[in-house]
Order: C-alpha cells, then structure tokens, then sequence
C-alpha cells in the first residue's frame, strides 16, 4: 500500500497523539415525508442531473456524513468512506487514512471524482483543557492537509473538494449580519476554522475546485444540539440563554445534504456558508421550539450554570455568543431551502422524529 504523510512525501511520520472524531449520527427520512432520497431531489431541482459520481467522504459515520451518504448511495453514486488506520472495515469502498501518522492509502483514491471532507474532533464533546484545545485544531488542520496534499497529487485529480469549516469563523459579531466577504473574526474558533480553512491549500494549488463548507447549527432530532435540547423543553424547563439576544444561525439537516450535493456540481469555489436565509436569536429559537412542541418554554438560563458543568470559554463560545450569518453565496447560485424559517424546520423534523 503506497502513503502519503501530509507534507507530501511516501513515508509517514507520528503525528502528536490525538484522535480523530466524527458527528454521531443516522439515516434518516426527508421532512413532509419525502423518501431517503429526497434532499438530493431538492438540489438536482436547481442543478442539472449529476451523473454517477465516484465520491469520497470523510466523517461518514456521522450526522451530516452519514445522511449524505445514504443519499449519494441512493442515487447511484458510488460513496467511498475514508477509514481510521485501525479500522477492521475492508471493503472496495473503504479509504485507510490515520491522520494522527499522516497516512493514506493512496492508490485507492485513483478514480475519485469528488472528496467531501467532514473528519473532526467534536467541539463540545470535552471541556476545552489545553490538550482538547490541541485536538480539536489539530484533527482538522492534520486530516485536511493530508487528504488535500494526497489528491492533489492523483495523475487524474478530482474535480472537486468539498472542505468542511464552521461559521465561528466569524467571531462574535453581535447583530451585524455576516456574509462570504466578511472579515475572519478572533477567538479560539475562529483561529481554529482560518487554520482548518488554509491546510486546504495543497488542493487549491493543483487546481481542484476547493469550497469551505462554512456550516451552521445543523437541526436534526438524531444528533446535535437539537438532539441534546428536546428531553428538556419536553419536560417544560426549555428557557433561553441570559436574555436570548445573541443569533443562532442554523440549517436544518435535509437543506445541509442537499446543500453539499449541489455544490457537487456547482461552479461555486472558495467560502460558501451553509445557514438557512433566516437566521434567529437565541429566544426566538426558544420560542419556536417550545411552540412546536406545545411546551412553555419561560426559562431564563444565566451563564453561571453551563460554565461551571462546561467551563467558561467553551460555553460563552458555544451558549452565549453567536453569528447572524446569511448564505449569499448559495442563494445566489440558485439553491432554494427546503425549510427557509425555522417553523417550518421544526415542524418537519419533529414530525418524523
């Protein structure tokens, strides 16, 4: 098996020790009761027909990984899975890659037409100690300079990276309204994503179309936040954060795969944030959502709670501070949203959940 390190040469070398991590998540059927293959429905209704596609994907066991898998599979695609290292999974669609030794299996990419990269150490899986911190950059800046640096140099390269990044890119912003052009802001995320974002700098110099998935609260009653909030406003005790004025700009799950299957076949390169065209604050998530579910949801949560079970930094950064971010690049480029407001998202997750 010939490997690549993430520098680019044929012999790997022992990366500092960390794991690799990847959204917890399931199949799951599309809202108003659409089939598995719905939401590639949706996109190919404002794209042409992508042909058979020979698409990698990392982070395919996860949340976002795993719908969109199911859904490229169910349209003929063939879907490879890149494989931690360990892995005893050995199929003809499976990828060895170990982005703690900066190894893959390079000759099984031969062949690849798109790479959907989603790896990651989980953000609030842990408290942020110094060592977490460490993790959670490096699992994506080490993993995304691998598989970028591996696929440039293919003899016939893909055509097309889809990268994954996150909307923290931004900063805390307070009510300024944040598109593609906007200015990096400063933190420990958003120092985390501009590095994620430039260790895919191997596969923008071969020339591979390279687009950052800058992706919001992803809404799905199978994982996430969303996932996290429901015993809880079911009970009756859903409140919002301090005085619920800070934005939380979301998607929900079936418009974040339909999302990434059109750009598959988009033109679009560079940042292309991945948020409903209707972002909310923090109270009126919880409205919403205690009106969904017919629930009150009067609570008043203040910051000293989650940052004493959480620590400070990671709950100011995930709680009670956020972006209102719109998608101008995808609107612009034709994709419509199954689920624009974050009503009818709600209604339609909680309707097959």
């Amino acid at each position: 098996m010939k490997e690549l390190d993430a520098t680019g040469n044929h012999d790997g070398y022992t990366a500092q020790k960390g794991r690799e991590y990847e959204f917890a998540g399931a199949h799951r059927q599309s809202s108003y009761g659409r089939s598995l293959s719905s939401p590639i429905a949706h996109a190919q209704q404002t794209r042409p027909s992508l042909t058979d596609m020979k698409v990698l994907i990392t982070g395919a066991s996860g949340l976002i990984g795993s719908a969109l898998s199911a859904h490229l599979s169910s349209t003929g695609h063939t879907v490879i899975h890149a494989v931690r290292g360990d892995s005893t999974e050995t199929s003809a669609h499976a990828v060895k890659w170990d982005p703690r030794t900066g190894t893959i299996d390079v000759d099984k990419l031969v062949g690849v037409d798109a790479v959907v990269h989603l790896a990651g150490a989980g953000i609030g899986d842990k408290r942020w100690t110094s060592d977490y911190k460490r993790e959670i950059l490096e699992s994506r800046t080490k993993g995304t300079s691998l598989i970028a640096s591996a696929i440039a140099q293919l003899p016939t390269k893909p055509s097309v990276f889809l990268s994954g990044s996150a909307i923290g890119i931004y900063g805390a912003t307070g009510d300024e309204e944040l598109t593609e052009t906007s200015p990096h802001g400063s933190g420990f995320l958003a120092d985390v994503c501009e590095q994620w974002e430039a260790a895919a700098a191997p596969a923008v110099q071969a020339g591979i179309r390279t687009v950052y998935l800058r992706t919001g609260i992803v809404l799905s009653t199978k994982g996430g936040a969303l996932k996290k909030q429901l015993p809880i406003f079911k009970a009756g005790l859903g409140g919002k954060f301090k005085n619920g004025k800070h934005w939380q700009s979301w998607i929900s799950i079936d418009d974040e795969v339909a999302a990434i299957v059109h750009l598959l076949s988009s033109q679009l390169s560079g940042p292309v944030n991945l948020t409903a065209p209707q972002p909310v604050t923090n109270g009126q998530f919880t409205k919403e959502l205690g009106r969904a579910l017919r629930r009150p949801a009067f609570q008043t949560i203040p910051s000293f709670g989650p940052k004493l079970l959480l620590g400070g930094e990671l709950a100011e950064a995930l709680l009670f501070t956020g972006q209102r971010v719109l998608p101008n690049a995808l609107s612009k480029d034709g994709f419509t949203f199954a689920h624009p407001t974050l009503d009818v998202a709600l209604r339609a997750l909680l309707a097959r959940s």
